[in-house]
């Protein structure tokens, strides 16, 4: 079966979150602190707020699971 493959794909991802996530401490610091500053009080986040501080992060995760994966 092949949809049994792609589970497993989808596992082994999970699993190494923690080590990739491990690697964007920076990022993910600097992302997490743009959304406590834009949320103060009872404001809502929107879109596009911390886009730059999110692409970042998403920089970071995708070379992080490419080296990870060489």
């Amino acid at each position: 079966m092949s949809g049994s493959n792609a589970w497993g794909r989808s596992r082994e991802k999970l699993r190494l979150f923690p080590e990739i996530f491990a690697q964007c401490g920076d990022e993910a610091a600097v992302y997490g602190k743009c959304v406590a500053a834009t949320t103060i009080g009872r404001q809502e986040l929107r879109k596009d707020l911390c886009a730059r501080e999110f692409e970042a992060l998403k920089s970071c995760f995708v070379n992080a699971a490419r080296k990870r994966a060489k």
